[in-house]
């Protein structure tokens, strides 16, 4: 069984092969991170509801196969608001959810090497859910990231924790054909209102990033992953979305390494500055 098949299929969360080696020498370098289940160890929009309602959580199980995903969280939100759960409550119980310590040690680490490293977060949970989060961790201030693409959120004076769509319904629509999700599309190579990736990149072109390194999970990060070239590099957790998706609609032109814990993570991290600069 190759790698791209045991990400999938193995039922061994710890596989045998591990692949910490240095990667080439870059003068300067962009780091693309997903945010649930990548930076973070759980997923925002779940994990409030698991906090704060069971009944909210079940629900969001039972509307999911029927909603747009971004619809349905607003919506639940909504009755979170109805239920009594305060700001308060809903920050707090962001404050609780957990990025590993390894995680937060690789990316400090990397972030102070003499490589030029620039970090951009690319994600489809929200605003307010994931500067809480940071704050809390301390990755904002200094801000860890150049750049955080996510979906809008506010809070309203009543403590409803508002959220919309990154691209509106009523607006311009992505024309991705790889399946993103209607709120976003992350790397499609067309000038629409949602070639996140590649809009990035024209934006900071003055940066001259000899290599992008993709962290990611799910699904909806293969559009962004299937536009990097051979001298990039995709770090893949295991057993989700994306390692199914690299195994069955790919191969992908980037390499791509592996990970299932925060611990594989950061040595990962370690290797993209290990014999740079």
């Amino acid at each position: 069984m190759d790698a791209a098949s045991r990400a999938v299929h193995s039922i061994v969360l710890e596989d045998p092969e591990l692949d910490f080696a240095p990667l080439a020498p870059v003068r300067s370098q962009l780091v693309v991170f997903d945010f649930d289940w990548s930076l973070a160890d759980q997923d925002t929009d779940r994990w409030v509801h698991e906090v704060l309602s069971p009944r909210l959580r079940i629900e969001f199980v039972q509307r999911k196969p029927t909603m747009q995903f971004t619809d349905m969280c607003a919506y639940l939100l909504e009755e979170l608001h109805k239920e009594g759960h305060s700001r308060a409550a809903l920050e707090d119980a962001l404050r609780q959810m957990p990025i590993h310590p390894a995680m937060l040690r690789g990316v400090r680490w990397l972030h102070a090497q003499p490589t030029q490293t620039d970090f951009f977060l690319l994600s489809n949970s929200n605003e307010v859910y994931i500067s809480t989060i940071l704050a809390h961790h301390r990755l904002d201030a200094p801000p860890l990231f150049r750049e955080i693409v996510t979906n809008p959120a506010h809070f309203e004076p009543s403590g409803l924790l508002r959220l919309r769509r990154r691209i509106a319904p009523d607006g311009p629509q992505h024309t991705c054909d790889v399946g993103c999700s209607a709120n976003m599309c992350k790397g499609t190579p067309r000038t629409d209102p949602g070639d996140e990736l590649d809009a990035y990149r024209a934006r900071h072109a003055d940066r001259g990033y000899e290599r992008v390194v993709y962290v990611g999970d799910g699904g909806n990060d293969f559009c962004p992953v299937r536009r990097l070239g051979p001298q990039d590099v995709a770090l893949v957790r295991r057993h989700r979305g994306l390692a199914k998706r690299i195994l069955e609609e790919g191969p992908v032109r980037c390499q791509v390494r592996y990970w299932s814990g925060a611990w594989e993570a950061e040595q990962l991290l370690r290797a993209l500055a290990a014999s740079g600069a």
